[in-house]
């Protein structure tokens, strides 16, 4: 039996040799600890060849998917170091939300830190510029160039699907069976909401990712329709059916509240064209109605 050291660098140098194997000789070898840039470089055609929290990636970002060859880093906030070292990436981008890990990255390769949801910025410029960004780190300004326009054109086609009289949206995410985060300025759906002329009925603060955490009584007495966006933590969608606060609020509702699948509320252009997507298809039926 191997000692461990020894078992320790096979393993390292098995792990290499797979995403070495995985990987066109030709691309650029990129991990990353930040969803978002990761959902950006597999729209790009340029997927990372390792990312932080691969089954959560999928649980919250869901689309695009990763390629399976993609190395599991283990926790964003704590990646597994040693197994990103063996790796042997050119560059490990960034968001500066896991700036704090950046003196430790720097000894395995060149940091990059990539920006998004300043404060006092427009968040769709802010994804352009973010998408650019990306596109000429890969060598794939086109491919950039492409994303940008296809996206922008495709939100302008579901927008002429919309009814003029579509009903202002509460859009939130449960924490808790009690608490939600509920969207507005500053995130990724209110920019999503402007460009398809919808109103969004929560005109409340909120924080630099555009949510505001707010128990259920804070959305009382506001006139829209429900927009929830999964995933329901454990339990919570179970107590919900109980009634209370939250059955109130579904009766008070502009039309049935709308249930939408897992979309990264702190992503770039791919989760929004997603979201887009999801939502004029759930807004559709009581319009056409």
């Amino acid at each position: 039996m191997p000692r461990p050291r020894r078992a320790l660098t096979w393993l390292a140098g098995l792990t290499a040799a797979l995403v070495a194997a995985a990987t066109p000789a030709d691309a650029p070898r990129l991990a990353t600890l930040d969803w978002t840039l990761a959902e950006t470089l597999v729209a790009l055609g340029e997927p990372p060849a390792a990312v932080a929290q691969v089954e959560a990636y999928h649980a919250w970002v869901g689309e695009p998917a990763l390629p399976a060859s993609t190395i599991d880093l283990g926790l964003r906030s704590q990646p597994n170091l040693e197994r990103l070292a063996s790796l042997a990436p050119e560059r490990i981008l960034i968001s500066p939300m896991f700036a704090n890990l950046t003196p430790r990255l720097e000894h395995i390769a060149p940091v990059e830190t990539l920006p998004l949801y300043r404060p006092e910025r427009d968040t769709w410029r802010e994804m352009r510029e973010l998408t650019r960004s990306i596109g000429e780190m890969v060598e794939r300004p086109e491919a950039a160039s492409g994303l940008i326009e296809q996206t922008e054109a495709r939100l302008d086609a579901l927008r002429q699907r919309l009814d003029d009289a579509t009903a202002p949206l509460l859009i939130m995410q449960f924490m808790n069976s009690r608490h939600v985060r509920v969207f507005g300025d500053n995130g990724l759906y209110q920019a999503v909401l402007d460009r398809l002329g919808i109103d969004n009925a929560w005109t409340g603060p909120t924080n630099a990712w555009g949510f505001s955490l707010v128990g259920l009584e804070a959305l009382a007495g506001l006139d829209a329709r429900l927009v929830v966006v999964e995933p329901y933590p454990a339990g919570v969608r179970e107590r919900l059916d109980d009634g209370g606060l939250w059955g109130h609020l579904v009766e008070a509702s502009r039309g049935t509240p709308i249930v939408l699948p897992p979309i990264w509320s702190f992503g770039a252009l791919p989760s929004a064209e997603r979201f887009a997507e999801q939502l004029v298809n759930a807004l559709e039926p009581d319009d056409a109605a």
